[in-house]
């Protein structure tokens, strides 16, 4: 399969009213990639977030946050990234949605050292895959083949600090705390009978 191209018709006339066409060719020349370099891998591999962008069926875009330990999206070899799916609300958006439409873009994105990389390409998931066996507390594990990595302009990206991991990543050998939410009347008796905290039946 032949990686998409960067511009559509509608990017263009775009370009063209903003006279930008020279512009996005040139930032495509020097920039633009289909291959992960040294410098995508160290970056990537040390976020500890990143956002993803997935579609429906019917082509409706759907955004999540994605968090973890750094080095919980790994790179596989030059055009393939993987990452783990933990358990969340049950709803399965951004799951069910690629398996909908396997199109999706991710950007990560470091607000200490402002820097963003963009990824577009095409994803499966996977409650099979090998991967699942490294990564605790993965429920799947999701690769996306990449078709345009991109770096961004940091200029908008507002300066912050992490003040501290989140409790609820999945580490060896610790048990993650339960969120309390799950714990309200209105959810604790719909709980999934594999969730930790589903009420104890007497």
């Amino acid at each position: 399969m032949a990686d998409p191209p960067m511009y559509h018709s509608h990017n263009r006339e775009l370009q063209d009213e903003f006279d930008t066409r020279r512009l996005a060719d040139r930032l495509v020349e020097k920039l633009f990639r289909t291959r992960f370099t040294d410098e995508d891998r160290a970056f990537i591999e040390g976020e500890s977030m990143f956002f993803l962008a997935t579609a429906d069926a019917d082509g409706f875009p759907d955004c999540s946050y994605k968090g973890g330990a750094p080095g919980f999206v790994r790179l596989l070899d030059e055009q393939t990234l993987a990452f783990p799916s933990y358990d969340g609300n049950g709803m399965f958006k951004s799951l069910g949605n690629v398996r909908a439409s396997s199109k999706v873009g991710i950007l990560f994105i470091n607000f200490e050292k402002p820097r963003r990389l963009r990824v577009n390409g095409t994803a499966v998931v996977r409650t099979d895959d090998p991967l699942m066996a490294l990564v605790p507390g993965a429920q799947a594990i999701v690769r996306v083949r990449a078709h345009h990595i991109f770096p961004n302009c940091p200029r908008y990206i507002h300066k912050m600090q992490i003040v501290e991991p989140s409790p609820y990543v999945p580490q060896e050998g610790v048990e993650p705390p339960i969120p309390v939410w799950k714990t309200f009347d209105i959810f604790k008796d719909y709980l999934s009978k594999a969730d930790p905290a589903r009420p104890k039946e007497a």
